[in-house]
């Protein structure tokens, strides 16, 4: 009797585990491949401390998203129009102000990285293919399809990573000989520093994406996931997103920092130089897997940023006008087509430099970091929340920690942006 609790325990786990593995993926993709990246290229290991602590000050956002839906059965944005219905209006505003711009920037560098294969096409054209064919397969496939690409694309990534930095440690880059280690405690990198912020581990409105997917994930298996269950999924996931955050920024600082080298402003030029990451560790052999495996990653990404954002958008719709739920999945498909025919419009005729586009994405996310934390905290001390699951002291300080240093940090980028540059 007691084996067969156990069996039907782990068979339930796995039922529960998905949505927090697919936060990990969206996360993976922009924050990781480009910012952890970049931030261990050029100032080494200086800013490891700040990619650990934003890490664990938007620990709480993100498990409450998850927590919130399963200790009440219904999604965080619900909760959000339980507070107050213009919590359900912010967020939507923000959604659609970050939504096709997030979309667009790790959709181009997917678009970037396919052209490492020689494809004679424009990365913008290349771009707006990536976006097509993700529609297209969310249309087709759906949730079920989103769900079982996660896994396998977040463990292979994870494996190919680890790989990479072991064969990095010994291996690692002649510093040159009048080389100097870059500060990035200056004004003039606080962009950088923001940026790196905005996206690490992922923008806070994800939060409620794996609330939403949450219901995908019990309609797909007939499970509902208990508070204990959706806690275990989501510690898998973040830990992963932890965990390879730091692996990126090793692999960096181990091939790049250093060297005299410094990122493209370019589309293919960022794509080549990601991919000579590894392949200078391994080998010129590993190319064409390793170009795959940062593409595959970067697919998924916009495959789950497709599908998140218009699910955020149909959500609010049905909780703004009444009578319109039974529709959800009307809308969500309405609002996939739109933003991706949206973002095409950005990357064809707005877009000339990638990098200026990742860095206007993630500061955008950062900025709106202390609004949707701030709500996403006050939602989890709802009444409607079971007492046993509200915020404790230790949730509780690390929330507060967490609104007050987005609040201290986006003042200080707009000082920077608006006082310091003109003075």
């Amino acid at each position: 009797m007691e084996s067969s609790s156990r069996l039907s325990s782990k068979s339930n786990l796995w039922k529960a585990i998905g949505p927090g593995i697919l936060v990990a993926c969206a996360a993976v993709g922009g924050s990781h491949l480009v910012w952890s990246t970049r931030a261990g290229a050029e100032f080494g290991w200086s800013l490891l401390w700040l990619i650990l602590l934003a890490n664990f000050l938007k620990f709480p956002f993100f498990l409450y998203g998850q927590r919130y839906a399963a200790a009440t059965g219904e999604s965080l944005l619900a909760g959000y129009k339980r507070q107050n219905i213009a919590f359900v209006w912010i967020f939507l505003g923000i959604n659609l102000l970050t939504g096709t711009i997030n979309i667009a920037a790790v959709s181009m560098l997917a678009g970037a990285l396919l052209s490492g294969y020689g494809i004679d096409a424009s990365i913008p054209h290349l771009t707006v293919a990536t976006m097509a064919i993700c529609a297209l397969l969310l249309l087709l496939g759906h949730y079920k399809l989103l769900d079982g690409l996660a896994k396998i694309i977040i463990t292979i990534l994870a494996i190919g990573t680890v790989a990479a930095v072991i064969v990095a440690v010994p291996n690692q880059a002649e510093t040159i000989a009048d080389f100097t280690p870059g500060n990035p405690y200056t004004w003039a990198s606080f962009a950088f520093l923001i940026s790196l912020l905005g996206w690490m581990p992922a923008p806070v409105d994800l939060s409620a994406w794996s609330s939403l997917w949450m219901f995908s994930r019990k309609e797909l298996t007939g499970h509902t996931a208990s508070v204990k269950e959706s806690s275990i999924d989501f510690y898998i996931g973040y830990l992963a997103a932890v965990i390879l955050a730091v692996l990126f920024l090793m692999l960096g600082k181990l091939v790049m920092f250093g060297s005299g080298e410094s990122f493209s402003a370019s589309g293919i030029g960022f794509a080549q130089q990601l991919v000579n990451l590894y392949t200078a560790t391994i080998g010129d052999w590993s190319h064409l897997l390793i170009l795959t495996a940062a593409f595959i990653t970067m697919f998924s990404t916009s495959l789950t940023c497709i599908d998140g954002y218009p699910r955020a958008l149909a959500a609010c719709c049905t909780l703004i006008k009444k009578d319109t739920e039974s529709h959800f999945k009307q809308l969500h498909q309405f609002w996939l087509v739109i933003t991706v025919i949206v973002a095409s419009v950005v990357v064809l005729y707005f877009v000339e430099n990638l990098l200026q586009l990742l860095s206007f994405a993630a500061i955008i996310s950062f900025m709106t970091s202390p609004i949707l934390a701030y709500i996403n905290y006050r939602v989890m001390c709802g009444e409607n929340v079971p007492a046993t699951y509200r915020p404790g002291l230790f949730l509780k300080t690390i929330s507060w920690m967490g609104i007050l240093f987005f609040i201290i940090m986006t003042l200080g980028y707009l000082y920077v942006k608006l006082i310091h540059t003109t003075a």
